[in-house]
């Protein structure tokens, strides 16, 4: 499928997707965002697909914020089905995807651009990469899930902090936060999150979709997470995957799963 914004790559069990609206600084409009969904739900539905990896394209910036100019003007309603329909559309689809997401934040991840890093299932920043939570200095708060992620992945205090203040943190600083895992220079940020995906690529991707359920329940209002977790393990004991996991471990050799 031609998208008009982002480029789509799928080589050796990876799909890459790259945002590419450089003269915009890559920022979300809304059919970025219906293109970057439409991408993650066929990458997710390919079977030959393991791992996904989001970027922005050139060396300034992962995504620098929202397209202002689309919601200026809008009204109290226009406003919160905007927000609804982002969640819904993109964020929580990201975060609940069964094939793991890495994103690999390339400069400015700013407003959209970092709730759509903490919508990944982690995140990893090349060196010159900044990051914040822009919104309140135009009026506003974060719509697209930054509230409750932020907070989630480095604490309520530096949630707060960063959110009132509206400014940015630099790479080493997120790491020291754990919002991201890893830091690098610009040139190793995508071989980097191509061998993570490498390693990941060899465990069972039926067992990686259900750990990824499970992790994601425990952050979720009025769900158990350890429930979660048990239906989760008993789910993979009638799987393809735990049994030749289990019997090439018996046998003392690599497993190859069938990823059933």
């Amino acid at each position: 499928m031609d998208y008009n914004n982002i480029l789509v790559n799928q080589n050796d069990g990876i799909t890459t997707i790259t945002i590419n609206r450089p003269t915009k600084l890559n920022a979300l409009n809304k059919e970025t965002i219906a293109e970057l969904h439409s991408a993650f739900a066929k990458a997710n539905e390919d079977t030959t697909t393991k791992v996904i990896i989001i970027t922005g394209t050139g060396e300034k910036a992962f995504v620098a914020g929202a397209d202002i100019s689309e919601f200026a003007d809008f009204s109290v309603d226009q406003g919160a089905e905007l927000a609804r329909k982002g969640q819904e559309d993109l964020f929580d689809f990201v975060e609940n995807l069964n094939t793991p997401v890495i994103a690999a934040v390339n400069g400015f991840a700013l407003g959209g651009g970092l709730e759509l890093a903490m919508a990944a299932h982690f995140r990893i920043a090349s060196d010159n990469a900044r990051m914040g939570l822009p919104e309140v200095s135009l009026g506003v708060i974060p719509g697209y899930g930054g509230t409750q992620r932020l907070p989630q992945l480095v604490g309520k205090g530096r949630a707060m902090e960063m959110i009132m203040t509206a400014g940015m943190i630099d790479a080493n600083t997120a790491l020291s936060y754990g919002l991201v895992n890893h830091v690098v220079t610009q040139e190793e940020l995508i071989p980097l999150a191509e061998k993570i995906a490498g390693k990941i690529m060899r465990n069972s991707s039926v067992a990686i979709a259900e750990g990824i359920k499970a992790i994601n329940a425990g952050f979720k209002n009025g769900v158990d997470g350890f429930k979660a977790e048990i239906d989760a393990f008993g789910t993979c004991f009638g799987t393809e995957d735990f049994k030749e996991g289990t019997t090439a471990f018996l046998e003392k050799r690599k497993a190859n799963f069938p990823g059933k």
